[in-house]
């Protein structure tokens, strides 16, 4: 049997489409161009490899880096990350890709003035739980990039978080498979909705940035299944993007971009996929070997070891070490890509069009705004009193902008960069800089406060920020952690500092609040001194004006932490990134004289990363290990209150979870009620994992009943000797709480024997 596939979630996705198509000028023609179903375009792709000469072929399976290639003769290419000529005899468009997580990337501005509106951080859309909110993220996103006449998007990053130090976890949708895939799908499919493509990247176990072109991850197939693949699989049935990005790490001892069984097995056999895989930018280390165990097209050759996919693929279909129905079958699905999405029948313009950014930047405040999570609120610190006199706002350049990730996500945001400091080593040096987004929170809570006095510090001075304020109604330290593409931090304490900062601002005034800027979870030595903690993540080109409406009460925070926040380094599976040594070591031979180049790995030997949790990532690793967080998965407070109840559980074939929800405060708000269910993995442990939540927006003293229909994947134990999903019967505990471990109702489903192919 078919097992169903998160319907409820997808009826609210749908709701969602609905929703965000009218605020998108460019969006609605794009709609009109519905994309063919999937056996028509398949049929078309088909009959167009059937025209095509060898050299076109060869032409599509391998795309130029703009900033390094020097193709003979010379071609027009747009500065981005990539550009495959198209062939205008067979009307296959030129494919012009763009970096494109948090909007279109324009890093350190080789395109210059080319602005674009710029998205939260990746990880702050998860906190909202809203796939209304990442569907239209996505749309406008392609809305931009159709504008700016780019038709491939690098976009729907969805590697679970399995190391809280990684430096890319901003750009990902957090620690659970659920989560992540019906929200990275939701995204993907509002890419897609402007006829263009998107990828869902990095496929898979793209876990951490140090050595991730040299380590080998090491993990049980079934766990993998059960975990990292399953937000994959998920992604792909609700977003349907045209190509999947393989990693640049090795999985199970082959690299991403050469692995049979990833590729050839899970991807393309068990699940079904029709489209195209791309290598990541550098990934490609053969030419047989990864065109044979599946890699469709070889991205931004110039920055691979050799080009694997050019001349030297031509040769190999010519002596049939790579037989030419490979090769066919590699531009068949390049070609089915690009007609399923639509983009074949709706090419982008062909010069820049017009971009309603207001109307973008709107798109961008809703998603900090839900997704801001408030963490603490003792005494009811907020919303601040909009009679407050006295205001004083410290650090983190709070007076001018907010700070933004960095690497191949970093937009150029509409507004400019008031703070950019570049750096002067490391391996993300040449293409990352610490950048802020013009969204002031000083002029923003200036606005909303005009009766008061607000003023900044920068708080390079502590006992200067202790005596300003002294007497506040309210003192705001904001605090920042930067993370970046391409390395790790080496400690997850804030920097320059601030733990002194906070300490000093605390201990003047008891009314202290910390707004923390960062990609993931900090150490909080400070926290019980502090009255409130608002994560604020990456907000985005407006987070000044979202993180102010949350403080004076304008809109009642919501958001839930899709990642646990560790209480100490030694709670996580390890304690820190793996690698770090060989990295430590390649950067003192750099500073001895070594002359070796050391780029996003150089100089670091390889090495293999372990993943003892299995498929028990994140909140389920510290269940396991009896281990209390600082704050868990799916926390997150309000300035209202809710309460549970009536909970109905239909089991048998399938699984519902029923409920009402209600609005017991005084003032409106938004809560997420989460069901977990307690069920048992391949490798014989039981969790309890998260199978359904809901958004529901509530007036004060209004009740709503929640239905969930369950996936009985994110329940089931994966069986690698079937292979497929086994669903054992029997007894199933069920919760439904407000974030993992909280038990507000409790019951039993019990469910019969089911099992579904892979």
């Amino acid at each position: 049997m078919r097992f169903p596939k998160h319907a409820v979630l997808v009826t609210a996705l749908m709701t969602g489409a609905s929703l965000a198509a009218p605020v998108f000028a460019q969006q609605q023609a794009a709609a009109s161009a519905q994309p063919s179903s999937e056996s028509g375009a398949e049929a078309r792709a088909e009959a167009l490899v059937k025209a095509m000469t060898l050299e076109e072929k060869l032409q599509l399976v391998h795309s130029y880096f703009p900033p390094l290639a020097k193709p003979q003769p010379p071609i027009a290419m747009i500065p981005s990350a990539g550009h495959v000529p198209g062939i205008p005899r067979l009307g296959i468009p030129t494919l012009r890709e763009s970096d494109a997580s948090l909007g279109v990337a324009n890093q350190i501005e080789q395109r210059k003035g080319d602005v674009a509106t710029a998205l939260p951080a990746s990880i702050a859309t998860a906190a909202t739980f809203n796939p209304r909110l990442a569907y239209e993220g996505g749309a406008m996103i392609g809305a931009e990039a159709r504008a700016k006449t780019f038709n491939i998007l690098l976009a729907g990053g969805v590697n679970l978080t399995r190391d809280p130090w990684n430096g890319r976890n901003f750009e990902y949708l957090g620690e659970d498979p659920l989560l992540a895939g019906v929200m990275a799908g939701a995204h993907i499919k509002g890419v897609q909705s402007n006829a263009i493509v998107s990828t869902i990247k990095h496929f898979a176990l793209n876990s951490q940035e140090t050595g991730r072109t040299v380590l080998d991850a090491r993990i049980d197939r079934a766990a993998l299944r059960e975990s990292d693949l399953l937000a994959f699989q998920i992604a792909t049935e609700i977003g349907k993007p045209a190509s999947v990005m393989c990693a640049y790490n090795k999985v199970n001892g082959d690299y991403a971009c050469e692995n049979d069984w990833l590729l050839n097995t899970v991807l393309k056999k068990d699940w079904g996929y029709k489209g195209w895989v791309m290598s990541d930018w550098g990934a490609v280390h053969s030419t047989q070997k990864a065109a044979n165990n599946g890699l469709d097209q070889d991205s931004g050759q110039e920055l691979d070891d050799a080009m694997y996919f050019d001349k030297a693929l031509a040769a190999a279909v010519k002596d049939g070490s790579v037989p030419m129905a490979r090769l066919d079958d590699m531009v068949q699905r390049i070609l089915f890509g690009v007609i399923d999405s639509g983009l074949m029948d709706r090419p982008v313009p062909d010069s820049a069009q017009p971009i309603d950014y207001a109307a973008h930047a709107q798109v961008a405040q809703r998603a900090a705004e839900e997704g801001i999570v408030l963490l603490k609120n003792e005494g009811n610190l907020l919303p601040l009193t909009k009679t407050a006199k006295k205001i004083v706002l410290i650090g983190a350049h709070a007076d001018v902008g907010v700070l933004s990730g960095g690497g191949s996500s970093q937009v150029r945001s509409v507004g400019g960069a008031p703070v950019e400091i570049p750096l002067t080593e490391g391996a993300a040096a040449s293409f990352a800089r610490i950048t802020w987004h013009a969204s002031s929170p000083l002029q923003a809570i200036r606005a909303l406060a005009p009766q008061a006095s607000v003023t900044y510090l920068d708080g390079s001075d502590p006992k200067a920020a202790a005596r300003a304020v002294r007497g506040a109604d309210m003192a705001i330290v904001f605090a920042w952690a930067w993370r970046t593409e391409a390395q790790d931090p080496e400690s997850m304490a804030l920097p320059d500092k601030q733990d002194a900062l906070i300490d000093a601002v605390a201990a003047a005034n008891a009314k202290t609040l910390v707004v923390l800027e960062s990609g993931g979870p900090v150490l909080m030595p400070w926290v019980d001194r502090v009255s409130a903690i608002l994560s604020a993540w990456y907000p985005g080109q407006r987070g000044g004006e979202a993180i102010a409406r949350i403080l004076l009460g304008e809109v009642d925070p919501s958001g839930r932490l899709p990642i646990t926040f560790p209480a100490s380094v030694d709670q996580a599976p390890r304690s820190e990134p793996a690698g770090l040594a060989e990295l430590h070591a390649a950067n003192a031979r750099r500073k001895a004289g070594d002359k070796t180049i050391y780029g996003m790995s150089g100089g670091v030997a390889p090495f293999t990363v372990d993943y003892p949790e299995g498929a028990d990532v994140g909140y389920r690793w510290y269940a396991a290990k009896q281990r209390k967080p600082l704050f868990p998965f799916g926390y997150g407070l309000t300035y209202t209150r809710f309460s549970y109840a009536n909970l109905k559980i239909a089991g048998g074939a399938g699984l519902t979870v029923g409920f009402d929800v209600t609005n017991t405060g005084k003032r409106a708000g938004a809560d997420v009620p989460q069901v977990y269910v307690e069920a048992k993995s391949a490798a014989g442990t039981r969790a309890y994992r998260l199978a359904g939540f809901e958004k529901v927006s509530l007036s004060p003293g209004e009740t709503r009943h929640v239905s969930v229909t369950i996936d009985p994947r994110v329940i089931a134990r994966f069986d690698e000797s079937a292979p497929g999903w086994k669903v054992d019967a029997g007894a199933y505990p069920v919760v439904v709480g407000r974030f993992a471990g909280d038990t507000a109702l409790k019951g039993t489903a019990t469910l019969d024997a089911l099992s579904a192919r892979p």
